[in-house]
């Protein structure tokens, strides 16, 4: 896969010495909420999977990008696509962005428009698909912004902090398909 570059960032295939951020991002409790993460990950873990990274969408049923703001800095997120359904043309979308400095800076909302238009122009799905926290504002402004509708609730879906959350799911369709 080529590196799909916007105005101000581009995202790409992960690397080998993606290994200390995507450990970072593993371990970073403060999002396990929304990565659905409930355990630590090991330095070993994350070199066994970017080994494996390299597998194609098709094999692997799942693609993850770092979200890099220049050639010379280490990536600021991740963008991926999971549950990766050829047959019927959809996947289910994720992003996040490390650190509250970056932030509040479009680049959430610009690495999700390199994606989609990936998905849909380039592996021609029909749909995506995205699960958020009924209280995670931001990420439903962000993927409303591009066109998601919330088609549903997963009432008490979540067990957080020993309390159940609801959780919504979006859905965006390919009006060119």
């Amino acid at each position: 896969m080529k590196t799909l570059k916007g105005k101000n960032i581009y995202i790409r295939a992960l690397e080998p010495n993606d290994l200390e951020f995507i450990y970072a991002i593993e371990n970073d409790q403060s999002i396990w909420e929304v990565s659905n993460t409930h355990t630590p990950y090991s330095r070993f873990l994350v070199k066994q999977y970017l080994e494996n990274a390299h597998q194609d969408i098709y094999e692997a049923k799942q693609l993850r990008l770092a979200i890099c703001q220049d050639q010379d800095f280490p990536a600021v997120g991740l963008v991926d696509l999971f549950d990766f359904d050829p047959k019927n043309n959809r996947a289910g979308v994720g992003i996040v962005i490390q650190g509250n400095e970056h932030r509040n800076q479009n680049i959430g909302s610009e690495a999700l428009a390199l994606l989609i238009e990936y998905a849909f122009s380039n592996l021609n799905l029909h749909q995506l698909f995205a699960n958020i926290g009924t209280q995670n504002v931001a990420s439903t402004a962000l993927f409303t912004k591009f066109g998601f509708e919330m088609i549903g609730v997963k009432k008490e879906w979540t067990l957080i902090n020993g309390t159940y959350k609801d959780e919504a799911i979006f859905q965006l369709l390919n009006k060119n398909f």
